[in-house]
This record gives C-alpha cells, structure tokens and sequence, in this order.
C-alpha cells in the first residue's frame, strides 16, 4: 500500500485537502493538482490545521481544468485518482457555461490521462445535484438510479454542470476507456471540520446563521454529510472491487430544515450559538430578498420542498458508516469558529 501513488484533483479545496490529508494518513504517496504554484503553501497550511506536516510522502502538480496542459505530469505512475476538483460558485452565473464546460471537459481530461498512463480506477466526485433536480414528484426517495432531468423545471446550471459532466464520465469510459475502470461518489451538502477560508457553498449556511448574516430563517430543507464520511467513502470506492462501476450517494440522515440546523446550533454551542436567529422568514421575503442578492436566486424554486436521499447502498456494499448530521453540523461551527471564520465572534 505504501508504494501506491494517488491523485487528488483540487487539493486546495474543502474536500480535495481532507482527501490528501486521510490518504497520508494511510501511508500512501499522494499527489495533488493546483492550479498555480502558489496555491502549494494553501495546501500546506490547511493540512497543518488537520495536524498534518507531510514531507517528501506529498507531491505537488500544476494544471488547471480548462488546459490539457499538466495533465499527463500529474497522473504519471499513479494507481488511483480521485477527481475531487470542480467549479461550485456561491453566486449563479450568469452563463451557465461558465461551469458546464470547465466541469464536463475538465472530467473528460483527468480520465484520457489516467487512461493514457494505466491508472487503475479513478473516483469521480459528482453529487446530488446529478439525482434529484427537475423532478415533479418528490414523494418519493432518491437512489443511485435516478438522474437528474435537465429538462424540468428550474435546474439550476450547478446542477446541469454536475449531471453533464458525470454522464460524460460513464460515457467516456464504456466507448474509450479501455482497463480503466470508474466508481462515482455522489455527497449531498458536505459540512464538517472546515481546514482553511476555501471551503464548500455548503458551509456557507453555517457562517451565515453563525454570524447572523441570515437574520431569519427561510423554509428550506438540505441534507448533509460529514465532510471526512465523503473521503471514507472515496477510499472505500477507490479500492472495492465493488464499487467498480457503480454510484454512490453520500448522505448521513434525513433532510433538515433551515430552522432545524439553526436549533442544533443554539443548543449545541453554547453560547457561541446565542447569535443564531430563531425567526422564520417567509417565502415571500425571500423572493423579495433574491431580486437584490443574486446568492438567494438559486434557492428560491427550492422553498418548501423536501428531497429525501438513501444512502443504503453505500452503506450496504461498502460498509460505510457516516456520522450524524448533528455530528456534521457542530464540527462545522466549532472549526469556523476556532479559525476566525465568523463575522462578530
């Protein structure tokens, strides 16, 4: 195991630094992708705040998903890839392209490369946002066997990004992929212990309700996973032979309301969470809001509804075991917090 080489794609980010972190952690030699020199020490301090000071054991490659430059470097004599890296903007675009294309052809770069050098198996990071958007009916329960429709209503360019981008992938390994084989982890909204300020659209809900940047609360409804669950289940999908092949959703419970993280904070902080608001905000407010913050606009078709996710194939075929949702929440506040990444605390 210790001879294995693995490639992290964004290693800078929120889940690509916890990748490269838990893979160290297990002995192997690991390789991450910045997109310029410089996002290295970005790397290296966030790996510091996971109690981490990796020596020669980490490597460091340049390449970008919009270039096909560097890539070939950085999959060079690496067993496994984990393609963590991929565009998530707080803010909707105003053309959707602008994360179509870098996330589908980035994708289709990182596995011609792979290929190209004998990669074993690559983990290909999509997400739910690839299952459970444009859908009328949703009394019902999500698995890996649906898609989202990008013909329904209101599916939001994130979300055409992730499902195009990951029909490329499959697409691409069944006509041209030859030995190469690809497993797909799937998260719903990743919170946990954040390691540095680049961390996920997700954990922004938590800065905002910690900083009463959120002064009430909107009648939205998430589910989410612990940040260290979604690499678990990475490594788990890298090495089962199981899992060639094969989707996974990564959720750790049942949806929660706005109102009900909120709740979780309060009496989980102590008074850390006496800031978090308690008033609920009704939907027409938050209309009103959105037409003045282009940050709310993606969440206005999403007020009042309730996706339910299952994430009993992961569970069952791979023996992975998330912590709570409560668990993800409070590591998430309480890192913000001892980092100084909270407004007024």
């Amino acid at each position: 195991m210790s001879g294995e080489t693995v490639l992290v794609t964004g290693g800078s980010g929120f889940v690509g630094a916890h990748a490269v972190l838990r893979l160290l952690e297990t002995g192997r030699t690991v390789r991450t992708t910045v997109r310029a020199p410089g996002r290295e020490q970005v790397v290296r301090g966030m790996l510091r705040t996971g109690a981490a000071e990796p020596g020669e054991e980490l490597e460091f490659a340049v390449a970008d998903l919009t270039s096909d430059e560097g890539w070939a470097a950085a999959v060079k004599g690496c067993a496994y890839v984990l393609h963590v890296a991929s565009p998530f903007p707080a803010t909707v675009p105003r053309d959707e392209d602008e994360l179509i294309v870098p996330a589908r052809d980035g994708t289709l770069r990182v596995l011609r490369a792979a290929r190209d050098a004998g990669v074993r198996r690559v983990v290909l990071t999509s997400s739910v946002a690839s299952i459970s958007y444009g859908h009328a009916d949703l009394d019902r329960t999500f698995t890996e066997e649906d898609w989202t429709d990008l013909a329904g209503a209101h599916v939001a360019p994130y979300a055409k990004s992730k499902t195009l981008a990951e029909r490329a992938a499959w697409d691409f390994v069944e006509r041209e992929g030859g030995p190469l084989e690809l497993a797909v982890v799937n998260p719903v909204g990743v919170l946990g212990p954040v390691l540095g300020p680049d961390c996920s659209t997700s954990v922004t809900l938590i800065q905002r309700l910690l900083g009463r940047d959120m002064p009430a609360l909107p009648r939205l409804s998430f589910s989410f996973v612990d940040v260290r669950d979604v690499v678990d289940l990475h490594l788990r999908a890298m090495t089962d032979p199981a899992a060639r092949g094969e989707r996974f959703l990564a959720a750790a419970g049942a949806p929660m309301w706005v109102a009900e993280v909120a709740r979780v904070l309060r009496d989980g902080l102590g008074p850390a969470g006496a800031r978090v608001p308690t008033r609920r905000l009704p939907d027409v407010l938050v209309r009103l809001a959105a037409r003045a913050d282009a940050s709310l606009r993606g969440f206005v078709p999403e007020l009042g509804k309730v996706k339910k996710t299952s994430a009993d194939k992961a569970r069952n075929v791979l023996g992975w075991r998330p912590r709570t949702n409560e668990e993800a929440i409070i590591a998430c506040a309480e890192s913000l917090i001892a980092l100084g990444l909270v407004k007024n605390t």
